[in-house]
């Protein structure tokens, strides 16, 4: 391991973080003040002969959710250690990385109260009907036909209960929910707080809302699909702000068609936007979906380069954290 101002190091940045340049040359500064060559680009480009040239001689990756395949990690001679600017981490090759011997930090825990504030905005903005009535109110029209119905008093259904996952529990308890949730462990801080550990599906059939905070895994994958959609409540509604593929998201599009649930809100589709225009989920009623925006804020961007930097200083002092690989 390398150690911290000793030997100069390649750093590159291969996506913009979302910081104003001050603040970039702030959180770099003891990067560059060791004597570390930091090259970013900030072009949008993601096509692997691109990235390929990119990386070929960095010592040291910085990325946010922009995919890095095994074939440009291979072209990443002298590469040691990727800090994810992001908590998700599935769209990096790491079975590559195991093999070449390279370490991964993420950004663990930067968006933690982002995700879960706009988990509830698309909670309220379902109850509310606020999606159509902002539109029907610019066209001189009223509430008529709308349904308006209360945050207290439903049952929130919190499937996963990490970092995000026990936040939006909290905060559910908070409007006067009565919160039940899966998880492969249950939380001891969460069960005092009056949160009831359920299996999964129980936590679909007694809900109201169903909140999705589980990453994507081999088990994840299309975790709630049609058989799981069923057993939903025909009023209930369905969040993700977590990882689109956790959810089938056809099977999805199908039951909102036919009645087999009354909403969904989405932040986390199957792809990154811009989503194509015959995308199922994009005509299915009561529907709200963004673009993965509930990371995003300004604050949290900020949080997340910070972490992302300091873990480069840690590492190079051979103290890895927040460790992926």
């Amino acid at each position: 391991m390398k150690k911290w101002g000793k030997n100069e190091m390649k750093i590159v940045v291969l996506e913009p973080l979302g910081i104003s340049g001050e603040t970039f040359n702030n959180l770099t500064k003891p990067l560059t003040d060791s004597g570390h060559e930091l090259v970013v680009y900030d072009d949008g480009k993601t096509d692997d002969e691109t990235l390929k040239t990119r990386v070929k001689d960095a010592e040291i990756l910085v990325l946010a959710n922009m995919p890095l395949s095994g074939e440009v990690i291979d072209a990443a001679d002298n590469l040691k250690y990727i800090s994810v600017a992001f908590t998700g981490y599935d769209h990096i090759d790491l079975e590559k990385c195991k093999e070449k011997g390279i370490q991964v930090s993420n950004a663990a825990g930067y968006s933690t109260n982002s995700v879960a504030e706009v988990t509830f905005g698309l909670i309220i903005a379902l109850l509310r009907s606020m999606v159509p009535l902002e539109a029907i109110v610019r066209k001189e029209g009223t509430k008529d036909g709308y349904r308006q119905t209360d945050l207290k008093g439903k049952t929130l259904g919190v499937v996963g209960t990490g970092d995000i996952g026990g936040t939006v529990a909290k905060i559910g308890q908070a409007f006067g929910c009565h919160v039940i949730a899966y998880n492969r462990s249950e939380k001891q801080e969460l069960i005092d707080l009056g949160v009831e550990y359920k299996s999964l599906d129980e936590v679909l059939q007694e809900s109201d809302i169903v909140t999705l905070h589980v990453p994507l895994t081999d088990d994840t994958k299309h975790l709630i699909d049609k058989d799981k959609l069923d057993l939903m409540k025909e009023n209930s509604i369905l969040i993700n702000t977590a990882v689109g593929p956790v959810v089938d998201n056809d099977a999805l599009a199908e039951a909102l068609h036919d009645g087999t649930i009354a909403g969904a809100g989405l932040d986390r589709v199957d792809m990154e936007p811009p989503v194509p225009a015959n995308y199922p989920l994009l005509d299915a009623p009561n529907t709200v979906i963004l673009p993965h925006v509930g990371y995003a804020t300004d604050e949290a961007m900020i949080r997340r380069a910070e972490i992302t930097f300091n873990n480069i200083v840690q590492w190079e002092k051979g103290e890895q954290i927040n460790i992926v690989l």
